[in-house]
Formats: structure tokens, sequence, C-alpha cells
């Protein structure tokens, strides 16, 4: 699933000299006979994984494992989130073509020292396993994210975006097996994506965001999945410096954060969460405590 609300739409249009991008689609379910625990078969539906090929400029470069949501989208996040390009506009065309599970990258001049940024790769901890070249991690230190006086949120939004993702409606609550993904502004849902992993996920954001030019200083990314190393650094690099998970975190990941000055939570579900770093940019409001409750005995 893919949406982008109104907010995100008003005033958003594609960064001068935006590259082409084909409109490729395919299912995102499949049916299946399942035998359950009674012993009653009956028809499912389950995520339509799929291997994606990216080539650019005709040389391959990796295959990403993908449900199929906006794979240009997923193509383009990609390329930036990996430091491959610093501008959508360095991209011509991107063409995807399901039928053989490629996607065609056409470069304006080709992109600079190719080779050596994808020399030395790291298999990370993304579902379907996703890939980070070792040039992206070197690059951490150069990355330089809103001060906290700048980029804060307050506990009532925090409250409004869990509520948010709660009325959602997604493949996973169809289906299962996938993971969604969220931007965020002032409290307000912009973007939301599903993919089998999230890394590919916030990718896809991260290619809206290039393609419109929108900056991340001020919004704020939801996840369903873990707090790793590669979702924080991911985030990082698309400007984000508040991240907020259903689910926990990791030792490199809550490391990373702090070494980059970002706010983490975890745990968030409801009206309860953990606030795992940055507490700086957190506005708190907590809740009165409850009084004690009397039981007159007759």
């Amino acid at each position: 699933m893919f949406l982008v609300s109104a907010a995100a739409l008003h005033g958003a249009a594609p960064v001068v000299g935006a590259p082409r991008l084909s409109a490729a689609q395919c299912a995102l379910l499949q049916d299946i006979a399942v035998l359950d625990e009674s012993g009653a078969r009956r028809s499912i539906a389950i995520p339509a994984e799929r291997p994606l090929t990216l080539y650019v400029d005709k040389r391959e470069l990796v295959t990403l494992m993908t449900l199929g949501v906006q794979p240009e989208l997923l193509v383009l996040g990609y390329l930036w989130n990996q430091r491959l390009i610093v501008d959508a506009a360095q991209i011509e065309s991107i063409t995807v073509d399901w039928s053989v599970g490629a996607a065609a990258v056409k470069t304006r001049g080709g992109l600079d020292a190719l080779e050596a940024k994808t020399a030395r790769r790291v298999v990370t901890t993304g579902c379907g396993q996703g890939t980070v070249f070792g040039d992206v991690m070197d690059q951490l230190e150069r990355l330089r994210l809103p001060s906290a006086g700048a980029a804060r949120i307050a506990q009532g939004d925090l409250y409004r975006i869990l509520e948010a993702m709660r009325a959602q409606p997604s493949i996973h609550r169809q289906a299962g097996s996938v993971h969604g993904c969220a931007l965020f502004c002032a409290g307000e849902l912009w973007l939301f994506v599903e993919d089998v992993g999230r890394h590919n996920a916030i990718d896809t954001i991260a290619g809206w965001m290039a393609l419109h030019g929108v900056a991340g200083g001020d919004k704020v990314f939801y996840t369903t999945g873990r707090l790793t190393s590669e979702m924080v650094m991911k985030s990082a690099h698309i400007g984000v410096p508040i991240i907020v998970s259903r689910n926990g975190i990791t030792a490199m990941g809550h490391a990373l954060a702090e070494q980059l000055g970002m706010t983490l939570f975890g745990r968030a579900a409801n009206r309860h969460f953990l606030c795992y770093s940055g507490f700086e940019r957190f506005d708190a409001e907590p809740l009165p405590p409850r009084g004690v409750v009397k039981v007159a005995v007759s």
C-alpha cells in the first residue's frame, strides 16, 4: 500500500530536471490454499514478494526483494540513501519492467566513482537481507541534522502519530508479513508505504522526498520495524531526526542515534512508549498520577 495525503501533495511538484518514471504495476497479494488447525481448507491472501534487479546505465547493481509498491520511487530512494546520487536530477529515467523483474536506470552523465562506492558491501539485518555499501557508512560523520531547538516533538503529537497508525488501513491487516513506514509533519500523516522489508519502505519514502525536493528536518519518521543501525542511518540520510517505532532497538542503532543526535521512540503503541535517546527534543506532557482509590468495607 502507498498513500500520499492531501497535505503532502499541497504545493508539492517534481524538482527541476526530475527523472521520467514509468508507472509499473503488479499484484500486491496472492491467494493460496491453506489447512487450518481444525483440518479445514480455505483460501487466504499473502504478500506477493518478487525480485527487482537494478541496472544503472546497463550495469547490474543489486537485486531488491520487494512487494512492488511504487518501484520507481523505491529505486530512486535506494540510490539516494546509498549516496550514489545527491540529486534526483542526476537520473534521466527509471523504467521498471515486471515481466523481466528489472529496473533500468539511465543517468544524465554517469555516476561518479560508482565502482569505488559499491566495492564494499555490508549485508544488514533488513528483511530479505538489506545491503548497505561500505562508503555510505564512512560518510556518517558528515551528516548534520537540525538542532534540538529546531526539531522537536510534543507528547501530544506523538500520541496523534500512534493513533493515526492504529487507524490506518493496511496490507498487514489483510495478509500480514509486511512492514509499514510513514512520514509525519506536525503530527499529521504525509506518506505511508508498506513493503516486505522496512528498508524498502523507507527507501520509497526517500524516493518521493528526493523527487519533490522535500526536506526532512521538520518531519517524524514512523516504522513498524525494529530500530537497527540501518534504519537509523537511512532516517538520518533523509534528514529526519526523530523516529518512532512500534518495535524495539538494537545496541548499534542506539549508539548511532546518540552519535548523530537523533531522538528514538520504541515500543510505541496506544499510550505507551520508551524514549531511548535524544531526550532534549522531547516535550513531555505526562498524565497526572492517578489518585488512590479507597474501597469502603461495610
